[in-house]
């Protein structure tokens, strides 16, 4: 069962910019200033949305999307920005030669919201990103731990119960695909659950990951409840309690969702 905003694309992107301002521009704003013509780089921008937050603030946006038809509609929503120069939408992989000889070293600021839980290899995604990193970059990553009840993305299924029930994408492989099956979820659906499934991030490997790549932690917040459900449920904004956030592997089941700002080690 996908919800309202998920159909409706424009409502989708209107909640994206409005947590990017008033959520993810703040946390970033505790260690680097976003500034009148920062140059600012969404991997995966999808309709745009969280770029758009960041242009109004003076920067520069470049959003890199792999999927044709969300581009297409963050060019819609973007027209005004595309039109002045101040927004540059690329349908392209990150891992592109061309685009990374294009934009080697351009960027102040890279965002990935909601998009390394989707990426194989991402000790190499993080690895490639340091080439698009002016010297004094950040990093800025949003996603859902893995072991968190909806961190298997099942709000996507058809059916009405599996849509709302918690945790059932940690069941074995073999178990979660029957389950899906039982429920008559189509096979394209359970190709991309089980997708999520084998990319799916925890808090303890994103920091391995940080770590092997020569990245420096420089913030991170632990949130209970996601600043975006405020906008998709009308769940207001919760920060992890304390001493649940210092807990290993437990935290993951508990927290719905991270943010992390990073920068390249040696600066």
């Amino acid at each position: 069962m996908a919800f309202d905003f998920h159909k409706d694309k424009q409502r989708y992107f209107n909640m994206q910019t409005i947590n990017a301002a008033k959520s993810i521009i703040p946390f970033i704003e505790q260690e680097f200033k976003i500034i009148n013509g920062l140059k600012v780089l969404e991997v995966g921008c999808a309709e745009g949305g969280v770029l758009k937050a960041f242009i109004e603030k003076g920067c520069k946006g470049y959003g890199v999307e792999l999927s044709p038809s969300r581009l297409k509609l963050a060019k819609s929503f973007l027209s005004k920005e595309v039109e002045q120069g101040n927004a540059f939408l690329i349908n392209k992989n990150i891992y592109d030669v061309d685009f990374e000889e294009e934009m080697k070293g351009e960027f102040d600021l890279i965002i990935l919201k909601d998009v390394i839980e989707h990426i194989f290899d991402q000790d190499k995604l993080l690895d490639k990103l340091r080439a698009f990193l002016k010297p004094n970059g950040f990093i800025f990553f949003g996603f859902p731990p893995w072991q968190m009840p909806f961190g298997g993305h099942q709000q996507i299924a058809k059916s009405k119960l599996l849509s709302k029930l918690p945790y059932y994408h940690l069941l074995p492989m073999p178990l979660y695909k029957g389950v899906l099956r039982l429920f008559n979820e189509s096979q394209k659906r359970i190709d991309d659950l089980v997708e999520i499934k084998e990319t799916g991030i925890s808090i303890e490997r994103f920091e391995r990951i940080c770590k092997e790549t020569n990245y420096n932690i420089q913030q991170r917040t632990y949130f209970l409840i996601n600043p975006i459900y405020s906008y998709k449920f009308n769940i207001r904004e919760t920060k992890q309690v304390g001493f649940i956030s210092k807990i290993p592997y437990l935290r993951n089941f508990l927290t719905t969702g991270m943010y992390y700002l990073v920068q390249k080690k040696g600066i």
